[in-house]
């Protein structure tokens, strides 16, 4: 990425959040093939050994592959006899649909990339079509998140940089699969994940905000922006109040539409928590709380991504987006304890802890997307970190106004690797907000509970005719990686959405429906 950047205020250079060429064959690959590859990676069923013998340096394969099953190795690598000495690797497949079959993706990946190939092919043999479609689709989800490089600003670099993976080709016999879902679902995913590893005086507001129009405006998405002016005419106060020790004037919610042709006003919302920088306000964070809250953010990463990973679908319904897009920082005029808030639906909150802030900036958003009257409401933020406690960094939270959604949303979840865990929603919790000068406590002075009581707040600003789908995002950074996303920042909820979206429902309209809309 070019230095530039660092020294040019708000302009942000946008990498290709595609870089892989993906294409797919039902032929099995032939020594011509072979010939045109970096590097292939066999996928055989565990104990046949005829349907891996039959393939280019088969006979090669068959032992190598015992071998490496006789040691307790899940891969064996080799290399084949042709002028380009192309790399082999071989395993077998047998994991189950979702996080297991994608954690399985990432290793394969991983185990060829050591190789350093431009042109990777993989062949699947001996599979049954079921095995063949799960194997294919996760080595295609995990390669294209290899494929994708974080920003790095390095000055130099100590030694030539090794080419990335440019392109994936399948040779997936008797079975065919979706590509233009997967590559919508990495796009999108490759977007949040970006913005969000961006430094925070890389990634300004005023950055942020252009970087997102540069990226509507050539899909035909409609941009607005209401900025603190703006907002303050329309009273929201909450959002106002964590915005008011920013440095810069700046604050504000980008609006973006999809409208596909012939299409209803929005049929879905989805709204983001884009705190891109959070010093925990007048209740100031420690230091190694502090460390890594520029990427408070990822909240509106993944609901762009994921508005972006849609459109490219072309999907049939309208989808509003709506970022809460501000900083949380100390200064004389930040917001504090005990200070009487009013949000933009009127409701007053008592401020009780300035670093809940992700909660203040979206109780004004969301009342602002209900304005609109969509058929659901989807949110997406870091909220909390008790969610992290209860959960670890592996599944994130979820919590609805349906109880309907939540068996949908653990089998969507499962199935796509991005695990989730409802939690409850009781009615009686509210006894733990309430205020005797407010409506409404922003948080409870004890931290237990509070991704419950969080979400407990947020659904006071979404009517409850609108189904409404709140995720804490706990799993959104993972070290070393998680399922077929090999970097910390994992941009969970991209795929979850898009697969709730595309497959476990016909859309919008069906969802809201088994919601109980």
């Amino acid at each position: 990425m070019a230095k530039h950047l660092l020294d040019s205020g708000p302009m942000i250079e946008l990498p290709d959040f595609s870089p892989l060429r993906v294409t797919s064959t039902t032929l099995a690959p032939t020594r011509a093939a072979l010939d045109g590859l970096d590097h292939l990676l066999v996928v055989a069923a565990r104990g046949d050994d005829r349907s891996l013998a039959r393939l280019p340096n088969g006979k090669t394969l068959v032992p190598l592959l015992a071998r490496a099953t006789k040691n307790g190795d899940d891969f064996a690598t080799s290399r084949a006899a042709n002028a380009r000495a192309t790399g082999l690797t071989v395993g077998t497949f047998g994991a189950k649909p979702g996080y297991a079959a994608l954690t399985w993706a990432a290793k394969a990946v991983r185990e060829c990339l050591r190789d350093k190939p431009r042109a990777l092919g993989v062949a699947l043999a001996g599979l049954d079509d079921s095995a063949t479609r799960v194997a294919a689709e996760s080595l295609v989800a995990a390669a294209s998140a290899a494929a994708f490089a974080l920003p790095e600003f390095k000055s130099r670099s100590p030694a030539p940089r090794p080419p990335r993976l440019t392109s994936l080709r399948l040779f997936a016999p008797h079975s065919s699969f979706e590509l233009a879902g997967l590559r919508a679902q990495a796009f999108g995913n490759n977007v949040a994940r970006w913005f969000t590893a961006l430094p925070p005086n890389v990634l300004t507001i005023a950055g942020y905000r252009r970087a997102i129009e540069t990226l509507a405006k050539p899909r035909g998405i409609a941009c607005r922006f209401f900025g603190e002016r703006q907002l303050d005419k329309l009273g929201a106060g909450a959002f106002l109040a964590v915005a008011r020790g920013n440095a810069t004037r700046d604050a504000g919610i980008p609006h973006l539409r999809y409208r596909p042709p012939g299409s209803a006003p929005a049929r879905l919302a989805l709204v983001g928590k884009g705190v891109i920088f959070d010093t925990g306000g007048t209740n100031l964070k420690t230091f190694t709380n502090m460390l890594d809250m520029h990427t408070d953010m990822q909240g509106s990463a993944v609901a762009l991504g994921t508005l972006l990973a849609l459109a490219e679908l072309k999907v049939p319904f309208g989808i509003d987006a709506w970022l809460a897009i501000t900083e949380n920082r100390l200064a004389a005029n930040a917001y504090k304890s005990q200070d009487l808030i009013t949000a933009i639906d009127g409701t007053t909150i008592q401020v009780i802890h300035t670093d809940a802030e992700g909660r203040m900036v979206l109780a004004d958003t969301l009342a602002l997307a209900a304005r609109e009257k969509p058929a659901l409401i989807i949110d997406y933020a870091t909220l909390t970190g008790t969610c992290v406690m209860a959960l670890t960094e592996r599944y994130s939270g979820a919590f609805s106004n349906r109880v309907a959604a939540n068996p949908l949303l653990l089998e969507v979840g499962a199935a796509s690797g991005e695990r989730v865990w409802p939690f409850p929603m009781d009615d009686d919790y509210d006894e733990l907000l309430k205020s005797d000068v407010a409506d409404v406590k922003q948080c409870s002075a004890e931290s237990a509970g509070d991704h419950i009581l969080g979400a407990r707040f947020l659904s006071r600003f979404v009517p409850q005719s609108i189904p409404w789908i709140h995720l804490d995002l706990s799993a959104g950074q993972h070290k070393g990686g998680l399922a077929h996303v090999p970097t910390e920042i994992t941009g969970f909820g991209v795929r979850l959405t898009v697969e709730l979206l595309t497959r476990a429902t016909t859309g919008v309209d069906e969802l809201a429906r088994r919601l109980g809309a």
